[in-house]
């Protein structure tokens, strides 16, 4: 499982010209899952996101976490963090698992994350996004958890 976490001011995503999923301040979390995965890497990844202390104090540090700066979170699906660019110059994603078995594993995800507490505002699983993100700081971290 991988995830693109950025911490945002404001982040959307929209479906055809309409807005589905919307948060201010928080993470966007761009999420990717291979054949491997399962509910132990989503649980995992669910903590280790509700834990991170990203955000500033009172002195600039990165000491307050999601829950202490009142965050939301837009988790959008994303396979093509599993695309392989070693060969050519198109992409293969053999790696990223068939919607059949990223599907369950995603919307599980989310209702981890909204059972710590935390607002989750969501695209749609295998659709067309736009998504804006407002980066803030910027902060980007790429998080990666494998049964390997």
């Amino acid at each position: 499982m991988r995830v693109l976490l950025q911490r945002v001011s404001s982040a959307s995503v929209a479906i055809a010209g309409e807005v589905v999923g919307k948060v201010g301040r928080g993470y966007c979390l761009l999420v990717g899952f291979t054949h491997a995965d399962s509910l132990a890497e989503a649980e995992w990844m669910a903590e280790k996101v509700a834990g991170l202390r990203l955000f500033p104090d009172d002195e600039g540090r990165m000491n307050r976490d999601l829950r202490d700066v009142g965050g939301a979170l837009l988790v959008i699906s994303q396979f093509t963090l599993y695309g392989d660019v070693a060969k050519g110059r198109r992409p293969s994603f053999g790696d990223a698992a068939r919607p059949e078995h990223a599907t369950p594993l995603y919307e599980a995800f989310c209702s981890m994350l909204m059972a710590r507490g935390f607002v989750v505002a969501t695209g749609r699983f295998g659709a067309e996004m736009a998504v804006e993100i407002r980066n803030d700081g910027p902060v980007t971290l790429m998080l990666e958890r494998s049964r390997t």
